[in-house]
């Protein structure tokens, strides 16, 4: 099983379109020493199949960097066999607008309350409706998990976790479990897994004892700092009201991941435009190494 990184970036990607901050500012000019990236989704699959985790509004272009997910066995044809949504967000779901000349009815897994956001919040399915349709299949949070018919070789759970709904959705306000998913991802053959998560603004027993088994743990990196962007001037939010865990300070991401078994391989996605990590050269990028965690790059893969 292949796990393959379409975009690392969070919403707005990298450098975001009307950002002039640092980091932004500082790649356009080529002062700074990083890449772009796009917004965040990935593919997981065997290499014929792959089912996409997330389409993000920049799928067109993802599509275009990796031509092996557009075979050319058909007229109209596609590797991507199946769509799973980790929730109703609109950096995660845009992107299905941009899929509406498939020949047929995508099937979509989601859970009840990503349904309700797409359905009535941001009735992305009905407007799918009038075009290739949506199959959707529902995700359950029980232990059970789930399996896509075209691909076989993967299993999969979900665990619901802390975080924010999108602010269309009929629970933005009283928030229930669903609203927002970390997955754990399997290998059939091998039974290893790894764990994707690319928002949570806390982790709780379940993502924990998933993320000590895992070979893999792909979470959110959206922000070093929990007042990153308050101290921009960008927003009066911190990182936590948006739901999502910085990486430094008392009871950050990086406190977690250092406690993972030594074998773990530990990736930050998701990254906004003003989190340090993005130059290669920063303090902060250090540190990261220093501790072996990887930043995620598009194009980035993983086998298991």
């Amino acid at each position: 099983m292949k796990i393959r990184v379409l975009g690392s970036a969070a919403g707005g990607g990298f450098p975001q379109w009307n950002c002039n901050c640092p980091n932004c500012s500082g790649l356009r000019s080529g002062t700074l020493h990083g890449r772009a990236r796009t917004q965040s989704s990935i593919v997981v699959g065997d290499g014929a199949c792959w089912a996409l985790v997330n389409a993000s509004p920049d799928i067109l272009a993802q599509l275009q960097a990796n031509p092996d997910l557009q075979p050319g066995r058909g007229t109209r044809d596609s590797a991507i066999c199946a769509i799973v949504l980790v929730d109703g967000q609109v950096d995660h779901t845009t992107g299905l607008y941009m899929l509406r000349e498939a020949v047929r009815p995508w099937p979509i897994w989601c859970t009840d309350s990503t349904f309700a956001d797409l359905t009535r919040g941001n009735p992305v399915f009905g407007v799918l409706g009038y075009f290739c349709g949506v199959d959707r299949h529902r995700i359950g949070l029980d232990d059970a998990g789930f399996t896509i018919d075209t691909l076989p070789g993967v299993k999969w759970r979900a665990l619901p976790v802390a975080s924010k709904p999108a602010p269309y959705s009929p629970n933005r306000d009283a928030p229930v479990a669903g609203d927002n998913l970390a997955l754990v991802i399997e290998d059939a053959s091998s039974g290893k897994t790894a764990v994707y998560a690319p928002g949570l603004s806390a982790i709780d027993d379940a993502v924990w004892q998933a993320m000590q088994s895992a070979a893999c743990v792909m979470v959110d990196g959206t922000f070093w700092t929990d007042d990153e962007m308050v101290d921009l001037g960008i927003s009066r939010k911190r990182a936590r009201d948006i739901g999502h865990l910085p990486q430094s300070g008392a009871g950050g991401m990086l406190e977690w991941l250092d406690r993972l078994p030594s074998g773990t391989r530990r990736i930050l996605i998701h990254i906004n435009n003003t989190n340090p990590i993005l130059d290669e050269s920063s303090a902060q990028s250090a540190d990261l190494k220093r501790r072996r965690v990887e930043v995620a790059w598009d194009g980035m893969e993983i086998v298991l």
